[in-house]
């Protein structure tokens, strides 16, 4: 996302609604200062679990996590942050935990976590959803008895050249390269029992970075854009070598600079700092952070690379760190929200 000229920004946070939780939250965030200012409920809808932001920025895309799954389609008030509920599909599939749009807007692509399979949908001019053009099923297990007993699809990830869709299957041990019409390429397997979950791509393409859920890893590949095939260079711990409590990963991001990878960490409730080599494309690890709260989920960097929030699922709060521009770093600003459930961050440009 480019960088507004203005200070003000949109922060939406879809959350699981339970307790006090009613849908998708947002608060003003100003880049300057970093002041964050909640605006109430957004939106009220069921398990709105991961959001997507339409690259033309006025809508705003929910992963309804039900068993009987739905996307939402919202259209942004920019002013307001107020969302208005334009469309609802069906998931083709049970609880889907991740969505995101190609880079035109015209497709939106859905993991369906519990059932295992992917889906794809037209995206109209006015925001709205058609029905899924396609779903693929997948089949299969892989050597945790107790996650891998059958597919898990996890997330659906545009390439940057905007070729192929990268399918991290937890259950399978898996990552498959799709077409934009669900085709398919290229098949990466990870390790046995490692469970990849959510991607990043380095933004010229050379480079990917897979988090595995269940071993709490980050591994290292090289992409090539042409066949959509995952060349590994190396896996690292985002956890330190003396920990050996619960391990749970969770959200991966680069820095919009490239240089700094971070990945959070449920169980040891933190964020994990790497540096990237601008070269190689390898990992150094560079420290962790607590998230000053209960199994941190998603995480998201300002579109200006300022700042870092942290949603922290369990004890309700979405928590502010100032990056440091030169080593990564994040120091606590002391500015937070209380936000029940939170699992999902999204920053979209706000109008005064």
């Amino acid at each position: 996302m480019p960088a507004a000229h203005a200070a003000d920004w949109t922060v939406f946070i879809g959350t699981y609604t339970r307790g006090t939780s009613k849908g998708i939250y947002a608060a003003r965030f100003d880049d300057k200062t970093g002041k964050l200012t909640s605006l109430g409920l957004a939106a009220g809808t069921s398990n709105p679990s991961f959001l997507a932001l339409h690259p033309n920025q006025r809508f705003l895309y929910a992963a309804n996590e039900n068993a009987q799954g739905t996307v939402s389609a919202f259209a942004i008030d920019a002013t307001t942050g107020r969302l208005k509920l334009l469309s609802i599909v069906s998931s083709k599939g049970s609880g889907p935990c991740h969505v995101e749009l190609d880079r035109s807007g015209q497709f939106l692509f859905a993991a369906n976590y519990n059932s295992g399979s992917v889906a794809v949908f037209p995206v109209r001019e006015n925001g709205t959803l058609g029905e899924a053009s396609k779903s693929v099923q997948h089949s299969g297990s892989s050597a945790n008895p107790q996650r891998q007993e059958g597919p898990h699809a996890h997330s659906a990830n545009i390439a940057p050249d905007n070729r192929f869709v990268l399918v991290l299957d937890l259950g399978l041990d898996q990552i498959m390269a799709y077409s934009r019409q669900l085709n398919i390429g290229a098949t990466t397997k990870m390790d046995p029992g490692s469970g990849p979950r959510h991607m990043a791509f380095r933004a010229d393409g050379k480079f990917a970075y897979v988090l595995s859920e269940l071993t709490s890893t980050v591994t290292a590949f090289h992409y090539d854009g042409r066949t959509g095939t995952l060349d590994e260079l190396q896996t690292v711990s985002t956890l330190p070598a003396s920990y050996s409590g619960p391990r749970s990963g969770a959200e991966i991001a680069i820095h919009p600079s490239g240089k700094f990878l971070y990945a959070s960490n449920r169980g040891y409730d933190s964020i994990a700092l790497f540096r990237i080599d601008p070269d190689k494309g390898t990992l150094t690890a560079a420290g962790h952070i607590p998230t000053q709260g209960k199994t941190p989920r998603n995480f998201a960097i300002d579109p200006t690379g300022a700042f870092l929030l942290a949603a922290n699922q369990d004890s309700g709060t979405i928590v502010e760190f100032r990056i440091d521009q030169k080593t990564g770093a994040l120091a606590p600003t002391g500015i937070g929200l209380q936000v029940p459930f939170p699992v999902s961050i999204v920053f979209a440009p706000a109008r005064r």
